[in-house]
């Protein structure tokens, strides 16, 4: 069985040597004090939270990393944990009731809840089963999580080597971007987002001017929400006449990206709402997206929910007028991190070429990049319409 009380796991904290863990430390002294003695590991390390806390630290600089590989180590710890095994019990057919496990944890009471603060006692290691692309993404960061362990000298062996068909199931290259929202869709969505309110409110205006920044921003320059959600008045700049987003990205990559001039005129709106000049001067270090305040910045957590309620509202109005039905389930499934998706496939599909469209999206290898390019299946698709059921003869079929 799960352990009955899943929460205060593997934190993302600072401090990863003083983490509270769902995993007792006592537990992993006490079932592994042999097996560690069996081994000769090239890291300070007494146990399996341990090794994996190390681990963990080599992504302390990117914090977004660091976030989904804890989450990640803690469901296959919290799983091993329930099957009475350790790191170094992981083989193949553990791997393979993992994968399934990932796909349908059960029981679900015991892994399965809504969204909950860590401390919180009805906080659960899942929202759901996760997808395939899900999985594999899982599956992708243990398997590197492994590869650490054998050359630390904490496991023997990677389980993930003898997966017969690994570069099929585990190649996040493989496929072109949909997760995104199609050109009609995202132009529904930005008119239904500028509907004059029918309230004067000011609070209601406020949050109004708010989700309209929110997803401009998002849509304009393709920002991941960690970088949205820390990014400064003074990190828009001038340099000689062009106006440009300076940004620190997934590995503390520091880029600078062209501000494009819609971008610029939200940027004005939204600096009236907070009652400041039009344009960031060139010392200015606060918080773009704002609290209720107008002064504190908010998190990574709260820009999430109110993206994804701003989706669900979106998707509950366009249902009401009779909107495509798979439109609609995409903006109930859609994240964030599609806006992200639908952005830099917007900007190919208007025609950015590939290595502008590479640079603004920070991608390392231009293979990432051309996930986002749908011409050719556009072309296959036209092409593939000239091959057709013949129309009818009038007077009947010949004879054969």
């Amino acid at each position: 069985m799960p352990p009955e009380t899943p929460h205060n796991g593997l934190n993302s904290g600072d401090n990863l040597t003083a983490m509270p863990s769902l995993i007792e430390e006592e537990h992993w002294a006490t079932s592994q004090s042999v097996l560690a003695s069996t081994q000769y590991p090239r890291i300070e390390a007494e146990n399996d939270y341990q090794a994996v806390r190390l681990w963990l630290a080599e992504y302390r600089d990117s914090p977004q990393t660091l976030k989904s590989y804890r989450r990640e180590a803690e469901r296959l710890l919290l799983w091993l944990v329930s099957q009475g095994k350790g790191l170094r019990d992981m083989n193949r057919e553990a791997l393979r009731q993992f994968e399934a496990f990932l796909e349908d944890p059960q029981p679900r009471a015991a892994w399965v809840g809504p969204s909950k603060s860590r401390e919180h006692p009805e906080w659960r290691p899942f929202r759901n089963g996760l997808s395939p692309a899900s999985r594999r993404q899982s599956l992708i960061i243990l398997q590197g999580l492994f590869s650490w362990l054998v050359e630390a000298g904490w496991v023997r062996h990677n389980p993930f080597v003898l997966m017969r068909d690994k570069a099929r199931r585990m190649n996040n290259q493989s496929q072109a971007i949909e997760r995104y929202l199609e050109q009609p869709l995202w132009a529904w969505f930005w008119q239904w987002l500028n509907q004059p309110l029918s309230s004067d409110d000011a609070r209601l205006m406020y949050e109004d001017a708010r989700r309209r920044f929110i997803f401009s921003f998002a849509y304009l320059l393709a920002p991941r929400i960690s970088e949205m959600a820390s990014a400064q008045m003074d990190d828009f700049h001038e340099v000689e006449g062009r106006w440009w987003w300076r940004v620190i990205g997934k590995g503390s990559k520091q880029a600078r990206i062209p501000v494009p001039d819609d971008m610029l005129e939200s940027l004005k709106t939204w600096r009236a709402a907070l009652g400041l000049k039009a344009l960031p001067s060139y010392h200015e270090p606060a918080p773009i997206i704002r609290a209720l305040d107008k002064r504190r910045g908010i998190s990574d957590n709260q820009l999430y929910r109110l993206i994804k309620e701003t989706f669900a509202k979106a998707a509950d109005v366009l249902e009401e007028e009779g909107g495509k039905p798979a439109y609609v389930n995409a903006l109930r499934r859609a994240t964030p991190h599609w806006l992200r998706h639908t952005a830099i496939t917007h900007q190919a599909q208007s025609g950015v070429s590939l290595r502008y469209l590479a640079e603004s999206a920070r991608h390392a290898k231009l293979d990432t990049t051309s996930r986002y390019l749908h011409t050719e299946a556009d072309e296959w698709h036209q092409e593939q319409q000239r091959h057709r059921l013949k129309t009818p003869p009038k007077t009947g079929a010949e004879t054969l």
